[in-house]
């Protein structure tokens, strides 16, 4: 998927991928995912998400990746937060309080710029990819991951001929199939969420299932 695509849709105030409160399933499986207390935590396709507030409110640190000028800008501007910014070569880096996000693409990062970090938070990212760009997406992550921190990752699984994405349809045989066995990988839940979900329901689903899953080292 082309970038421009997200830059475009953040322009254009296009987005209904973006939840407008903390993520439900971030607030009920974190605590119990195993990750350390205070641990740096990394938030891939990060946009101005508020779970970067929730995750700082526990003791973490958090270091967030966004394409998006203006999510990011947005973020701190939307929170009374007072950045400093700098630039080096591959980034723009925005920080305050405990929270860096970095403006520039995912897959420049290296594993240099992810020192340090515990844990993975990945609620919006390998949702919003399509099919020929997940496995790539996996295989970068693995690369630039410390080798012991935990993901935690919140899936969607719909009838993908139903709606076209983003979100995409990611199945858990994919996940698995992405993941193992580098990751022992744990479903921690299989939520029914179409009754919660009127805007998908509009958009003609039958079926939308969340699905909270755990990767940690084998």
């Amino acid at each position: 998927m082309d970038p421009q695509h997200w830059l475009d849709r953040w322009d254009n105030g296009q987005i209904g991928f973006h939840q407008g409160h903390v993520n439900t399933h971030l607030e009920t499986f974190w605590s119990g995912s195993g990750i350390a207390p205070g641990c740096r935590v990394f938030v891939p396709l990060c946009g101005k998400s508020l779970d970067m507030l929730w995750l700082r409110a526990q003791g973490h640190e958090v270091l967030g990746i966004e394409i998006s000028p203006k999510a990011v800008s947005d973020f701190f501007e939307e929170h009374g937060l007072e950045p400093s910014v700098s630039r080096d070569a591959t980034f723009e880096r925005w920080q305050s309080d405990g929270l860096t996000l970095l403006v520039g693409d995912f897959f420049d990062l290296r594993a240099a710029d992810l020192q340090g970090v515990g844990a993975v938070y990945d609620r919006a990212s390998l949702i919003a990819l399509p099919p020929s760009m997940r496995s790539t997406y996996a295989r970068h992550m693995a690369h630039i991951k410390p080798p012991g921190a935990t993901t935690l990752l919140i899936s969607v699984e719909y009838p993908q001929a139903e709606m076209n994405g983003p979100p995409f349809s990611v199945e858990e045989t994919e996940v698995r199939a992405l993941y193992e066995p580098a990751y022992r990988v744990e479903c921690l839940a299989d939520i029914d969420a179409l009754p919660d979900n009127p805007r998908f329901q509009q958009r003609g689903l039958s079926r939308l299932h969340e699905k909270v899953y755990r990767l940690r080292a084998p």
